[in-house]
């Protein structure tokens, strides 16, 4: 028998995906976004500091949000998004996970932290 995830821990999943975390940290502030620039905020954020980002990198973030983030997400009530026009907006569910995703954004903008080893 399996048992189904408690909502921390759905919750944690959710955020443990750094793509997922930095779109939401994106989508935060306004609630809503196009798909076009998260995509490229997304794929600056991976690449850090003086980094370029080109069409690889905006590509392979573009699919893995289609094809898996804005899905999951979209199926666990935090956004809803339209391919066609690349809208992306935060629903009420979004405001579950906010206090849990601005423990992550403190963590993750505290250097000390962030070079620590993984666990």
């Amino acid at each position: 028998m399996t048992q189904t995830p408690s909502r921390m821990e759905a919750a944690c999943s959710l955020l443990a995906e750094s793509e997922r975390r930095y779109l939401l940290y994106q989508l935060a502030e306004t609630r809503r976004g196009n798909l076009e620039d998260v995509v490229s905020e997304i794929a600056a954020w991976e690449r850090g500091e003086g980094g370029s980002v080109d069409s690889e990198d905006r590509q392979r973030v573009y699919v893995s949000l289609i094809h898996n983030h804005l899905p999951r997400l979209a199926d666990y009530g935090i956004l809803d998004y339209d391919l066609r026009s690349g809208d992306i907006v935060l629903t009420e569910g979004f405001d579950d996970i906010r206090p849990l995703l601005e423990q992550f954004k403190q963590t993750e903008s505290e250097p000390e932290i962030r070079e620590k080893p993984l666990l």
